[in-house]
């Protein structure tokens, strides 16, 4: 029998390698042969023994207390999201057995929703893949269409990268926001494929993953630069969809009066069906007027 991964073990460890020791203010004398920090020193700063940490780093032990799991947080620097996922990491009651991911759905309400907006829009489930776009999201990018993923967009196709001036900062919070996502299932099979392939292709995504960085992936401003339109200065919303396995409404907006307003309407626009009827035409001239 395969035993459970040692999710509690890989996280610390990943995590006290990115504390160095002038963080915690332990003097560095001579030539550290371990980046970070060294478990001894974890150990004494958290006020447990060395021996019990390497229990719970080499999984002998997986049911650390509260109280152990929040004092070795505040060394390694976690901030909120950080503590949460450890405390969840912590928890060690079984889990059920997943062979395969749930089918995500997108309610009738919502897709009706998406099609009455004036802003670009889509659905985004938890695995990041892009389950329904109203064309306007695909004016923005031509990768915002139902059956994309915003993760392996971003880090497989440089004209997504293109549209983001620091797109390795971008690319850097998505993966957070995935490891948030999907919490301690890493062994879905549907995490297994996505996680694998861009393993494969991507050594910045190895790099990353291999951080155990996580972040709710939540609303904020943003920068795009569009291939048509030029710079975007957006707001990015993401609200959660009720009665549905983790998924988000993601909404780009502009502040009223900008020039990325202009532009967004702009964009906007270019989505608008084609006049072919005369009288329709005569409709769009100034005044009513016609040729």
């Amino acid at each position: 029998m395969t035993s459970a991964p040692n999710l509690l073990g890989g996280y610390l460890r990943a995590r006290r390698e990115l504390v160095t020791p002038e963080h915690v203010g332990i003097p560095v004398l001579g030539v550290r042969r371990v980046p970070g920090l060294r478990r001894e020193e974890v150990a004494m700063l958290a006020g447990i023994s060395a021996d019990y940490y390497l229990r719970l780093e080499q999984g002998r032990d997986r049911n650390p207390s509260t109280q152990v799991l929040e004092s070795i947080a505040r060394v390694l620097q976690l901030d909120a999201s950080g503590v949460d996922y450890l405390l969840s990491l912590g928890d060690d009651r079984p889990r059920p057995s997943r062979r395969r991911s749930r089918a995500e759905s997108v309610p009738v309400g919502i897709r009706s929703l998406i099609d009455t907006l004036q802003l670009p829009v889509f659905v985004e489930g938890r695995y990041f893949d892009v389950l329904a776009a109203n064309p306007l999201a695909a004016a923005l990018s031509p990768r915002l269409i139902a059956g994309g993923n915003r993760m392996r967009d971003l880090f497989l196709d440089p004209a997504e990268q293109d549209l983001f001036p620091d797109w390795t900062t971008a690319a850097a919070f998505v993966v957070a926001g995935f490891r948030q996502s999907i919490g301690t299932e890493i062994d879905d099979p549907r995490a297994v494929d996505l996680v694998g392939r861009l393993s494969l292709a991507s050594p910045l995504f190895r790099e990353l993953w291999a951080r155990h960085d996580v972040a709710r992936y939540e609303g904020a401003s943003m920068l795009m630069n569009h291939p048509e339109v030029g710079e975007l200065e957006l707001f990015r919303e993401k609200l959660a969809i009720t009665g549905t396995a983790g998924q988000l409404l993601v909404i780009y907006h502009a502040q009223p009066g900008t020039s990325s307003a202009d532009k967004l309407a702009l964009l906007a626009s270019y989505t608008l069906p084609a006049l072919d009827h005369p009288r329709d035409r005569d409709a769009w001239q100034p005044n009513g007027a016609s040729d």
